[in-house]
């Protein structure tokens, strides 16, 4: 099982984004902070992790940490200022969010900008290796999952309750027959002709 903390004498939050790489959608961040006692042999990073196993976990995370929060950028704003500032951006967001704060940073990657002075450790596969990292992890995949199956509603035709936005072949084909919605990221050249569609 992960360990909960790097370090045990400050109020430590892990932190990772969900939906970096995708074509559309939004990119969600999360912040947990969780006991110094935390276990769960099922936690580790999202993407090591079946969604019935992640749909457990959420209601495990936030039923028993002492602070969680989850942000999200949108479409948009990652065309305006790319998406790294963005995931910075909804990272900032989900901590200033906590209702407790936190006094250490667990970031998973390997930069991050400083949050209001807060010391921070970046950790590469750090959602592999650290519970609050993994934890972040769960709930920033499984809140955007969550979105992408909602917005899938109204535009069914890209599949996005199934690849929830990245670039599969399923979803390349779609935006070929179909051009791009108001969902997708312009600044990513995923279409060659960025054909627009009509926003309904």
């Amino acid at each position: 099982m992960l360990p909960a903390f790097y370090q045990e004498n400050q109020i430590e939050a892990g932190c990772d984004e969900a939906g970096r790489g995708c074509y559309a959608g939004p990119v969600f961040a999360a912040a947990v902070i969780l006991p110094i006692n935390f276990k769960h042999p099922l936690l580790n990073d999202s993407k090591q992790v079946g969604a019935k196993q992640r749909k457990i976990l959420r209601e495990v995370i936030e039923s028993n940490a002492i602070a969680w929060s989850v942000a999200s950028i949108d479409a948009e704003e990652i065309d305006r200022i790319n998406i790294l500032k963005a995931s910075f951006k909804a990272m900032h967001m989900a901590i200033d969010q906590l209702k407790v704060k936190p006094e250490f940073l667990l970031i998973d990657g390997n930069r991050f900008p400083t949050y209001k002075k807060i010391p921070h450790l970046c950790i590469v596969k750090g959602d592999g290796k650290y519970a609050s990292i993994a934890a972040a992890s769960i709930l920033a995949k499984t809140y955007r999952d969550a979105y992408m199956e909602k917005i899938h509603a109204q535009y069914p035709q890209y599949g996005w309750n199934s690849n929830k936005g990245y670039g599969t072949l399923e979803h390349r084909l779609a935006i070929e027959a179909n051009g791009l919605c108001q969902h997708h990221r312009r600044s990513f050249n995923i279409s060659p002709t960025q054909i627009e569609m009509p926003f309904n």
